[in-house]
């Protein structure tokens, strides 16, 4: 939690000035019981009416001068704590960026978001807090503790044990409570993945009838929250009646000594009240301490965590490389496995092959045969566990990561289209792309007589999600998104799914015909898709079963022609 505070540092006035102020408006409070003593013993007391309208003037001035300082202190604090949480959650996202898919992976996409959202907003309430009470309640109780031993040393000796056993209590219930709410905030992780799951899938859940099963199960997790929660809830509850218990009978103390001592002329009428004033406000200050411990609490917990993301590392190591040559063999795989994190079993083993600039590559397998694994290892969205991969000439653990992907154009399996306008999705490829050339790669992916047919043209506004687009226009629009990039090579990861047999044709032809058209991979699990390639590789359970072009395959390849033949023979082509 310590090392978040490095995130202040650019409001070190803020962070100083908020507390003066709250000191500032803390000494006036504490000249508040003075000023009511001397009314009751000098005003009331001698029946000076004059002396009384004077106190309560000073009262008044007290009261706006103290409120002027508190709306500063509290304009200063929530200006730094804002300020603090934006910078931390700039910096975590900055290196959420940074993580690898492995790193990614091991965390969890809910965990990531917990953390980005509910952690740091706990975090930014405690510093909130902390700047505007950390100071300003201790210095109350032990201001009014010493004020009151200008007016009664014995009856302070009460206000001294009182704040020992405050201090206790709260130290006692802190130190027992902070790993709990670490505890919570990671329930909440699990919580969170179990919502995201369920909402990605609700189409799923629905087809199937488990909206009970669901509902049971999200219940039972929710529970099991809930009463961790009230557990530690009622715990750190105690905190306030126990202080006002203590206080409490601190008080009632307080006026039976200072009866005692009023009948026998040690103590005026006036320092009796103002002794109890003084407890009172002993007793709000420490509510409010109380209630600040039990936010620093949650955000020392929630920091902590916060911290922990924000000091992970990539656990791939970018490279230094920037330049690329331009060899006849484009991608080498060199004997390549790979092993996904906390994997028994290798996703892709042994994989050997030589691809030519501007070949055309199909891969194509079963579900699960690792196809996916194969191309995402080409951009290093994951590194290699055994063997080398190749770029011209060079391992890709070489290159530098951005100059690496720069020449690479990927569309996912999941086309995903982002809030905005046409114009702003398609120029995440190339942020200078003229609209001729948004145009061009429209049209080499089939998309522009989506554009056309909007009214709005290339600045027809994208819904989130992208809903607004059914699925082969959206996949066609990611499609001229990375063409838009002029990738040397061009990656179409089962890309083409929603798009009907003469688009899917069309847009391969369109594609081989570009000028200088880029070494693509078209992943698919349609023969149709890869059927026309130089060469397709054949997967089955990371392992690859034949390499060659279609009519090879089907006479060498035996996966490869129950493949061919599931799709042929079912449609009457054979």
């Amino acid at each position: 939690m310590r090392k978040l505070l490095i995130f202040l540092k650019d409001y070190k006035k803020e962070t100083i000035l908020g507390p003066l102020f709250k000191l500032l408006e803390a000494s006036f409070e504490l000249f508040v019981p003075l000023v009511i003593a001397s009314m009751i013993d000098r005003g009331i007391a001698m029946q000076d009416s004059g002396y009384i309208v004077k106190m309560c003037l000073l009262l008044v001035l007290l009261c706006f001068v103290g409120f002027g300082c508190a709306v500063t202190a509290q304009f200063f604090a929530a200006k730094a704590a804002a300020g603090f949480a934006a910078r931390v959650k700039r910096a975590l996202f900055d290196n959420i960026q940074k993580l690898s898919y492995t790193d990614i992976d091991r965390v969890g996409t809910s965990a990531m978001i917990t953390r980005m959202s509910s952690d740091i907003n706990q975090v930014q309430q405690g510093v909130n807090l902390t700047i505007r009470l950390l100071l300003r309640s201790p210095f109350v109780v032990f201001g009014a503790m010493v004020m009151a031993f200008t007016i009664s040393a014995r009856q302070a000796l009460v206000f001294l044990v009182t704040i020992i056993l405050l201090f206790l209590v709260v130290y006692l219930i802190m130190r027992w409570s902070i790993p709990r709410y670490g505890e919570i905030q990671r329930g909440l992780d699990k919580l969170l993945a179990l919502t995201r799951e369920n909402h990605s899938g609700v189409r799923v859940i629905r087809a199937f009838g488990l909206e009970s099963e669901e509902k049971e199960r999200f219940g039972s997790e929710n529970e099991r929250q809930m009463k961790l929660q009230s557990f530690v809830g009622s715990v750190t509850a105690l905190m306030n009646p126990v202080t006002y218990g203590i206080l409490n009978l601190s008080v009632a103390f307080l006026i039976y000594r200072g009866a005692v001592l009023v009948n026998s002329g040690d103590l005026t009428q006036g320092q009796v009240v103002a002794l109890y004033n003084y407890m009172s406000q002993i007793l709000v200050e420490l509510i409010k301490f109380a209630n600040l411990i039990l936010t620093v609490t949650k955000a020392i917990a929630s920091g902590n965590r916060v911290e922990e993301l924000l000091e992970m590392k990539s656990s791939m190591k970018d490279g230094s490389v920037t330049t690329f040559k331009k060899t006849p063999d484009h991608i080498v795989f060199d004997n390549v496995s790979m092993r996904y994190e906390g994997s028994s079993a290798d996703s892709l083993e042994g994989l050997s092959i030589r691809i030519k600039r501007g070949e055309r590559i199909g891969v194509i397998g079963g579900t699960g045969s690792g196809k996916s694994t194969l191309i995402n290892l080409i951009p290093r969205f994951y590194d290699v566990r055994e063997g080398s991969l190749l770029i011209d000439g060079v391992d890709v653990r070489e290159y530098r990561l951005e100059d690496l992907r720069e020449r690479i154009g990927i569309v996912p399996q999941k086309a995903v289209l982002f809030h905005g306008t046409i114009r702003d999705n398609l120029k995440w490829g190339r942020k200078e792309a003229t609209d001729d050339e948004l145009n061009e790669a429209l049209r080499i992916a089939q998309a522009k007589e989506i554009v056309d047919g909007k009214q709005k043209g290339l600045d027809e506004m994208v819904a989130q999600g992208g809903t607004n687009f059914s699925g082969g226009q959206k996949q066609r629009l990611t499609i001229a998104r990375a063409l838009v990039k002029k990738p040397e090579i061009l990656i179409l990861d089962d890309s083409a799914s929603a798009l009907d047999y003469l688009t899917d044709k069309k847009l391969r032809e369109a594609i081989s015909e570009m000028d200088n058209p880029p070494t693509t991979f078209i992943v698919s699990q349609r023969p149709s898709s890869v059927l026309n390639c130089d060469r397709i590789i054949v997967l089955d359970d990371g392992r690859v079963e034949g390499i060659g072009t279609s009519d090879e395959l089907l006479d060498s390849c035996e996966t490869y022609r129950e493949i061919y033949d599931s799709q042929y023979k079912k449609e009457g082509a054979v």
